[in-house]
């Protein structure tokens, strides 16, 4: 991300244009301002998906992971999030666990998630990628936009 987008002021500007999502995400990346095109992921304790999504170009873009809200088994560790680094992703929002939240602290990357377990999940591979997902009543589809900051997170209609 080139600039610095901080979320209250955007929401000044285009106001109903923007849809808030009310749940209290924890920012846990290095980077507490992200923003970019939104990837999808629908799983639920399993987080082979994510690490093979993550594996990808992922060109400025935020990967939004709806884990269902489980705590339960982390959905990303300090490995997954480093590939995301190396392959150019802005941020990872995950409604469900990480875990290794010190050295995720520490990369150049936007995390914002539901709190850490230590857990690993399952690696089935089960789940979906790039389809609409609601999240707080907020509808997250594929290519839109997404702005986050520790304020809260934003989507475009």
């Amino acid at each position: 991300m080139s600039e610095q987008v901080n979320t209250a002021d955007l929401y000044d500007e285009r106001g109903e244009e923007l849809e808030s999502v009310a749940i209290q995400f924890h920012n846990l990346g290095g980077h507490t301002h992200f923003s970019g095109p939104v990837r999808t992921i629908r799983c639920f304790e399993d987080n082979a998906l994510v690490k093979t999504i993550l594996n990808t170009p992922g060109e400025g873009a935020v990967l939004v992971i709806d884990g269902q809200a489980s705590l339960r088994t982390a959905l990303m560790g300090d490995l997954i999030a480093a590939s995301a680094v190396a392959n150019g992703w802005s941020g990872v929002v995950i409604n469900g666990a990480i875990r290794d939240r010190e050295a995720i602290s520490r990369l150049p990357l936007g995390v914002k998630a539901l709190g850490s377990n230590p857990k690993k999940s399952a690696k089935t591979g089960v789940g979906e990628v790039d389809v609409e997902l609601v999240i707080d009543r907020v509808r997250i589809q594929p290519g839109v936009m997404i702005y986050c900051d520790p304020d809260g997170i934003l989507i475009e209609r």
